[in-house]
């Protein structure tokens, strides 16, 4: 420092102390709020139960019936065998899962694209199941009102009664829910006299509880979240809209300003729109939307705010289709709602359609020239080639013959592919092997040694029914010759 600046004195002025900042918490995780869905009815609540019925009939009823002695439906883990409607499809017929695969892909792709998620409002597991277990809450503790004033009220006999009642049932149908699981895999016959006599295995038993917990903690507890936050379809199902896609809409430009009023009133002379804000629409949501906020990703598309929306403009003496089912093109008047069917036949629905229909029809025409033997191959790894007594040279094989036919078969055992091949098995000319049968045969071919030089040869084994000359399977081998 300076001289000149050395010694004078530097006064000190104290800041003033700092304001406290409040500092405000930012929750990263809403806890979800229980959805009261107030019961409905109408026209798409019937189709709902329509599907509901249909597919649980199917699911809880397949599994008792029989199609020759034999369960119609029935995945054979153990013997690798799997019984679907009369076919029998071995672990090889692995490509007929992919094309399965492949057609409920494409279907959906074609089906979200004309109508949106329907598949999720009307015929998903979870929005069946969720239904089944909400019409067992209304009928033990009553409608929307009575449940939320359950909930809010004391925790006395009255309420432990009703809530043990209640959970009694859901617990009970989830149970047979998992036993009717396992018994796709297991014969259900079998099963249910092993249930009755506490004798199922430790995985019959696993499989039963964790399938039945599943389902209770699905559409007993966790209901609209697993659609919210679980369902990858409600991620994606974008990518497959258009404004030509069928969606749920509320009509802002016909409903808005919304507000209460007195049925007879002048309401359009008070400058209000056709919506009377009952809030109907919200309270019988299953997933706690309001479909006037326009398009969320949560709707499920299953049509009970239409059926509330619909029944309360009856009630007010106005036209339907307030809140309906239309596109946003439609409700944006660039084409009268009278020609949205012509609109479904667009560059992406046929694109999907055409590529579902060339699947469909592959797999048909497999399935109608299935032919149902299998051939497995397999060398003798001891001897690769020996010379007989009469100077022949012999391949020894053994082949897996399995009769996928619902009925016995007799079969014959012939090669092609060299001159001069003989074939010899230890069954004799014949082969006779059981409807869903199988038969393990050793086989020796022989051949001149002329015609079997260094190296291997290729040939073919000709397994043909006798009864049955349609039924027969070439399989590829190789000869290996003189060394």
């Amino acid at each position: 420092m300076s001289q000149k600046f050395k010694n004078i004195p530097i006064k000190v002025i104290p800041s003033e102390p700092e304001e406290p900042v409040e500092m405000e918490s930012v929750a990263l995780y809403a806890s979800a709020k229980k959805v009261y869905p107030r019961w409905v009815t109408g026209r798409f609540t019937q189709w709902r139960w329509f599907w509901l019925v249909a597919t649980q009939l199917f699911f809880y009823g397949v599994p008792w019936l029989k199609l020759h002695d034999r369960q119609l439906m029935l995945f054979d883990l153990i013997n690798r065998k799997f019984y679907i409607f009369g076919f029998v499809f071995l672990p090889q017929d692995f490509v007929y899962l992919t094309g399965l695969l492949l057609m409920s892909a494409l279907g959906l792709f074609v089906w979200t694209s004309i109508g949106g998620r329907l598949w999720c409002g009307y015929s998903c597991p979870q929005t069946v199941y969720t239904e089944i277990f909400l019409w067992v809450e209304k009928w033990v503790e009553g409608d929307r009102l009575a449940r939320m004033k359950l909930d809010n009220g004391p925790m006395d006999f009255r309420r432990l009664r009703i809530k043990y009642t209640k959970h009694a049932i859901w617990i009970a149908i989830s149970l047979w829910t998992g036993f009717t699981f396992v018994g796709y895999f297991t014969p259900i016959h079998q099963l249910a006299a092993k249930v009755v006599s506490f004798d199922t295995g430790p995985w019959e038993t696993f499989w039963i509880l964790f399938y039945g917990l599943a389902t209770y903690g699905n559409a007993g507890w966790m209901r609209e979240q697993v659609c919210k936050y679980m369902c990858p379809y409600a991620r994606f199902q974008s990518a497959m809209f258009d404004p030509d896609t069928l969606i749920i809409s509320y009509d802002a430009e016909r409903g808005e300003p919304r507000g209460s009023r007195k049925k007879g009133d002048d309401y359009k002379a008070l400058g209000k729109g056709d919506c009377i804000d009952c809030t109907l629409c919200v309270q019988v949501c299953p997933v706690g939307i309001d479909i006037r906020d326009g398009l969320q990703y949560e709707c499920i598309a299953c049509g009970a705010c239409i059926d509330a929306c619909d029944s309360i403009m009856d009630k007010m003496g106005y036209p339907r289709g307030l809140v309906r089912y239309t596109t946003e093109n439609a409700l944006a008047h660039k084409y009268p709602e009278s020609q949205i069917r012509k609109h479904i036949l667009r560059p992406r629905v046929v694109m999907y359609s055409l590529v579902l229909a060339v699947v469909i029809g592959v797999v048909t025409w497999s399935l109608l020239h299935k032919v149902p033997v299998t051939v497995g191959i397999a060398r003798d790894r001891n001897v690769m080639v020996r010379e007989t007594d009469e100077g022949l040279l012999e391949n020894s094989y053994r082949l897996q013959i399995q009769n996928t036919d619902e009925k016995p078969h007799r079969f014959t055992i012939a090669v092609h592919g060299m001159n001069d091949m003989r074939v010899l098995t230890d069954h004799g000319k014949e082969v006779e092997i059981p409807a869903n049968g199988e038969a393990l045969v050793a086989v020796r071919v022989q051949v001149e040694p002329q015609n079997a030089t260094r190296g291997s040869k290729k040939f073919w084994f000709d397994v043909v029914s006798v009864d049955d000359p349609r039924l027969k399977v070439s399989e590829k081998a190789s000869f290996i010759g003189r060394k």
